[in-house]
This record gives C-alpha cells, sequence and structure tokens, in this order.
C-alpha cells in the first residue's frame, strides 16, 4: 500500500487533449504551419515552452502566449474524467506534479474547486527542470515528506512514467487518457478506471 498518490493533471484528472492539441494547431495554422492532432500528440505531458520549441518556430514566445490564450478560450470543452473526483475525495494523502505552469492552472485547474484535495501542488514555474526530470516529483515528496517507496505517481504519458521512475517511485498508468498500454510495458500499475487507484492506497478508517 502507498501512503500517498500524486497525480499527473493533464490526460489524468482532466480531460484536455481536445483543447490543448486544437487550440496550437489553429494557433499554427495562422503562421501557415499545418499539423494534424496525431503529429502534435508529442506536446501532451510537457511545459508548452518546451513543446513550442521542438517545433522550431521563429516567434516562439509569440505563438505560446497565443496559444495559452487559445486553450483558455476552449475551456468548456475541458471536463474531469468520470469517476476521478470521488477517488481524490477517498484518498488521505495526495499530490500533483504536472507540466502546466502557474497561469495554466490559475486558467484551467483551479476553477473545477479540486484544489483541496491535494496537499502538495507542484507546477511547472516551481522548478527549474521539468519532467520527465525526476525534480517536480521530488519536490512534491519533500512537501509531502514522503519517500519515494511511500508514493505512487499516476499519469498517462511516456514523460510522467519516466519523472517517476527517475525519482525512483513506482508508475501507475491512467489508461482512460493513454487510451493504450504500449510503450508503457515497465508501468508497475495500469488503471483502467480511477476508482482502481483505490486498491493500491492506505485508506484510514474512521
Amino acid at each position: 500500500m502507498y501512503q500517498a498518490i500524486v497525480f499527473d493533471v493533464d490526460g489524468t484528472i482532466l480531460d484536455t487533449e481536445k483543447a490543448v492539441l486544437h487550440s496550437l494547431q489553429s494557433v499554427l495554422a495562422e503562421e501557415d504551419q499545418f499539423y494534424t492532432h496525431e503529429e502534435l500528440r508529442f506536446a501532451l505531458g510537457i511545459p508548452g515552452e518546451k513543446a513550442i520549441q521542438f517545433l522550431n518556430i521563429q516567434n516562439e514566445e509569440e505563438i505560446l502566449t497565443k496559444w495559452m490564450e487559445r486553450e483558455v478560450q476552449m475551456a468548456s470543452e475541458v471536463q474531469l474524467f468520470d469517476g476521478i473526483e470521488a477517488v481524490l475525495a477517498q484518498i488521505p494523502e495526495s499530490g500533483v506534479v504536472t507540466s502546466k505552469n502557474s497561469y495554466e492552472m490559475k486558467k484551467g485547474f483551479y476553477p473545477f474547486g479540486i484544489g483541496d484535495y491535494f496537499q502538495a501542488i507542484v507546477c511547472a514555474s516551481d522548478t527549474v527542470n521539468h519532467k520527465p526530470h525526476p525534480d517536480p516529483l521530488l519536490k512534491a515528496m519533500e512537501l509531502l515528506a514522503r519517500n519515494p517507496q511511500e508514493v505512487l505517481y499516476v499519469g498517462d504519458s511516456p514523460y510522467d512514467m519516466a519523472c517517476a521512475h527517475s525519482a525512483g517511485v513506482d508508475f501507475g498508468l491512467a489508461l482512460w487518457g493513454a487510451k493504450s498500454e504500449k510503450g508503457f510495458e515497465k508501468a508497475e500499475h495500469v488503471f483502467r478506471q480511477p476508482s482502481e487507484i483505490l486498491t493500491q492506497v492506505a485508506i484510514q478508517n474512521e
């Protein structure tokens, strides 16, 4: 049993894939750069700044700003995954490690009213290094006062799994966000629905 569960946000807690990819696709199209959603999937799970750098575009800062604004405009298309809030409410100790920055968290996470479920929240603005580097997860463990053996990190991307394993933490695949187990053969757990997470956490009986 794990003492604390740490969650990724996009694709794990929030169903953001359509909003993230469509907003990026539309902003790039305005610059005569045309990509399919599949070609842009690499942008899921890493900070926006890094995704833009990979695209090797001249006006990176301007594109990033437009992308963030466009994503906020599509907020109505973002929702909590079914069953996730009920699970969060039952976990005594949990945290968040996300590639969203503080602005994105303010606009696209806290409005869902789930912030109080977490004892530690680490976003891209809180560390110099980002996933797949272990630093964000190490910071979350420091805030939770937990060691790696006591923590499970739940996410949906290869970056999440690499972050967990480089921090010495077990990884649980959120299959409802990842859609496929391919590439996640080294995951310690595969969860097909959020409620399955509860089988791995120490829940204190009242």
